[in-house]
């Protein structure tokens, strides 16, 4: 018999942690699944019972984030990375669009977009190592951009901002990956929405879009139909065979969600987390160090340096003894991350916060 292993914190950027609640029951439904005789990963999409999870997972996502009817959802494939590419072609055919940089993410999906259509930088805090949000007043936006893409959270580089100026006609379009479900949202403020599921939604593998359904005449009759948002849309996500477990998890998580509390207990908790990470950064007296702008400083990404970076094999290490998974930083920046998902319990940021303290007083 296999050794029972107890589940660590696991503060991974993605792929994330999930709500127990729902691996338990996954795990008891894997075999067999509402008895239809077979495991949810068997059955055909387009089959009546995996359609009516289809039809139950996306009004739970309506409910929560108050999807108005005039918004399509979305259950695609290929990440956000691919969207990166999909969204101009889709919106941009011929024309110009504008793109907000404010950290890698931002970035990869500005290069990704020039290869498609004009792509144009209306606001940048790359001369800032991307600590920071361009101000406001210094947006140089196209009145005629066929769009703005923003990145209202960076996952690595941990800088976040809640707001943006009024944008007029032009629809904004945002990568949400790190940060869709983690609290309210005023979805008629974007034309779009987009976001890898790996991170608050669900297991990596889906992608989800909720977008404006006028924008979808602005796809081009001549793209191939797997890329047509319209065509998706037109066939309700089942143009091709859909990633059907990370749909059927998704769906799970939605609900646990709304179990919870909906969002605004998600906020509620995600906020407390944050506080009580940045509280233990700010208050180490310099050992460790948060480079963000506070103003602007991530709830679900936290970066953080140690100033002798000669021990952070040695705090990884540790780390990891004590049952504290995934803190490495990304390549990009290095130092460390500890990614606060919804699935994160505070009792996960509170050991953290008790460990970062025994180890900055014994290596201090």
């Amino acid at each position: 018999m296999n050794a029972i292993v107890a589940r660590a914190h696991n503060f991974s950027a993605g792929p994330a942690a999930l709500p127990e609640e729902v691996l338990r029951e996954a795990q008891e439904e894997l075999l067999e699944w509402r008895g239809e005789g077979a495991s949810v990963l068997e059955l055909s999409h387009r089959g009546k019972a995996f359609m009516r999870l289809a039809e139950e997972a996306e009004a739970s996502l309506r409910r929560l984030l108050a999807v108005p009817e005039d918004y399509a959802v979305l259950f695609l494939q290929g990440g956000a990375r691919l969207h990166f590419a999909l969204i101009p072609m889709n919106f941009a055919a011929g024309a110009r669009a504008d793109y907000v940089l404010t950290g890698y993410w931002s970035e990869k999906a500005f290069k990704e977009g020039g290869r498609i259509s004009e792509a144009r930088v209306a606001a940048s805090s790359k001369h800032s190592r991307y600590v920071t949000v361009p101000s406001f007043s210094a947006w140089d936006l196209d009145p005629g951009a066929a769009y703005v893409h923003l990145t209202p959270n960076e996952t690595i580089h941990g800088v976040e901002f809640h707001d943006f100026p009024d944008l007029g006609a032009v629809p904004v379009i945002a990568d949400m990956s790190s940060t869709l479900l983690s609290r309210p949202l005023e979805v008629r403020r974007y034309g779009m929405i987009y976001a890898g599921a790996q991170k608050n939604i669900g297991p990596a593998g889906l992608v989800l879009l909720i977008l404006r359904r006028d924008l979808l005449e602005r796809c081009p009759a001549t793209l191939p139909e797997i890329l047509s948002y319209r065509r998706h849309a037109e066939e309700g996500s089942m143009l091709n065979t859909p990633p059907t477990f990370a749909w059927y998890l998704a769906g799970k998580v939605f609900a646990w969600i709304e179990r919870q509390g909906g969002l605004e207990e998600m906020e509620r908790r995600n906020r407390r987390k944050a506080e009580l990470l940045y509280a233990a950064i700010d208050g180490s007296g310099g050992f460790y160090r948060n480079p963000v702008e506070p103003a602007f400083r991530s709830w679900m990404n936290v970066p953080f340096i140690l100033a002798d970076p000669s021990l952070d094999e040695l705090f990884l290490r540790e780390a990891q003894a004590h049952g504290l998974l995934a803190l490495k930083g990304h390549r990009a920046v290095g130092g460390m991350r500890a990614s606060l998902y919804n699935a994160v319990p505070v009792a996960a940021v509170e050991a953290l916060t008790d460990f970062m303290g025994d180890f900055a007083r014994r290596h201090g």
